[in-house]
């Protein structure tokens, strides 16, 4: 496939150029995205913003090969002990394989997911000067955190999104706007981490371990959670932006929520599929800590952000992750199980996350600097 900038003629290249540049400059203006977004000039993605997809990349999705897997949650929680059984070798493959599949039954309500949608919608909705009352520095771990890219130093092109995180375990916190954001988030966390605590026994038994293994051994009664919110605005031409570009997350797993918008791409055997479910499932990767944890058995998925042109996609992530001060290092039960040398050094999980965030790891896997 040719790229459509090599179609056009010397003029109208010349042409777009001018406008990207003039664009470019008044991108790193705005505070948001949703501002740039919603300019009446707007009409191309300005240079700053500049990142090319390739689609011969991406998966059918017809494709056998690329059927997302889907997890029965009331099996693990309320079925027979045979169905249990066999959703726990059924994870075997799905953590080794994928390192994501799709959580249905779960018990949370579909009505409360939708709640936590519409109030996110209503934060980014608010006024920038607003919004910007929530801006912080660079650390991943504050209490909250609103932006737009990463890290102006060091990004090389500019992110189409806004975003917020805040942190609800082992403190809650909230936003105070909008009025119900309070309520909303605190039940919702609440609910979401009961669903990754049931996941995390259920991998602990695929691993053949006890099932509070991970809980124990990650500190997760103290453990890192997080809630974060990305809000995805329209874009003139999306093959030429990012939402958030390929990356693994910290953490041992995170769900995710979204609107009717899809956008989210896991990798998967050397290609990239846009995940599509049921509007009360939930994703669920696997993250760093769990890849490490478990001496590369099971995988942490690689998945990045797309956008389009039609409407506004929102997306909640809830990653949750050991507690700051854990050392996570391949847990020696299962090399000894296993007859394995450890293939990752033993490193703390704050120093992690800060490692994973510094300009060396930028664009790059944090894997490479803690193999053995």
């Amino acid at each position: 496939m040719v790229p459509f900038y090599q179609l056009m003629t010397k003029n109208e290249k010349f042409e777009m150029a001018e406008v990207a540049a003039a664009q470019s400059t008044e991108a790193l203006k705005v505070t948001s995205i949703k501002s740039l977004a919603e300019s009446p000039a707007l009409n191309s993605v300005p240079s700053a913003y500049g990142f090319t997809i390739n689609p011969n990349d991406e998966a059918d999705p017809n494709d056998p090969e690329f059927a997302i897997p889907i997890v029965d949650m009331s099996l693990l929680t309320s079925g027979s002990p045979e169905q249990r059984s066999k959703i726990i070798h059924d994870l075997v493959k799905i953590c080794q394989e994928w390192g994501f599949f799709i959580a249905i039954n779960h018990g949370v309500p579909e009505s409360l997911m939708k709640a936590m949608i519409e109030t996110c919608h209503g934060f980014f909705s608010l006024p920038d000067e607003e919004k910007n009352e929530f801006k912080s520095g660079n650390d991943v771990l504050e209490m909250f955190k609103y932006g737009t890219s990463y890290n102006l130093a060091l990004d090389k092109f500019l992110l189409w999104r806004d975003f917020f995180k805040v942190r609800v375990h082992p403190e809650f916190y909230s936003l105070y706007k909008p009025a119900c954001f309070s309520e909303v988030s605190m039940e919702f966390s609440k609910r979401a981490r009961e669903v990754a605590l049931e996941i995390t026994r259920a991998i602990s038994e695929s691993l053949g371990l006890e099932p509070n293994y991970i809980h124990n051994a990650m500190n997760m009664d103290r453990g890192i959670q997080m809630l974060a919110a990305n809000y995805y605005p329209p874009c003139p031409r999306p093959e030429h932006a990012i939402g958030i570009p390929h990356h693994t997350d910290h953490g041992l797993v995170t769900l995710l929520i979204q609107n009717e918008m899809k956008g989210l791409q896991v990798e998967h055997n050397g290609k990239w599929l846009t995940v599509d479910g049921p509007p009360n499932g939930f994703f669920v990767n696997l993250a760093d800590q769990m890849q490490i944890l478990t001496n590369g058995k099971y995988k942490s998925v690689m998945h990045r952000a797309t956008v389009n042109n039609k409407a506004t996609r929102i997306s909640i992530a809830i990653p949750h992750g050991p507690s700051v001060d854990t050392v996570v290092a391949p847990a020696p039960e299962l090399l000894e199980k296993e007859g394995q040398a450890p293939k990752y050094l033993a490193m703390n999980y704050k120093e992690y996350i800060q490692l994973q965030q510094s300009g060396k790891n930028y664009m790059k896997s944090t894997f490479d600097h803690i193999r053995v």
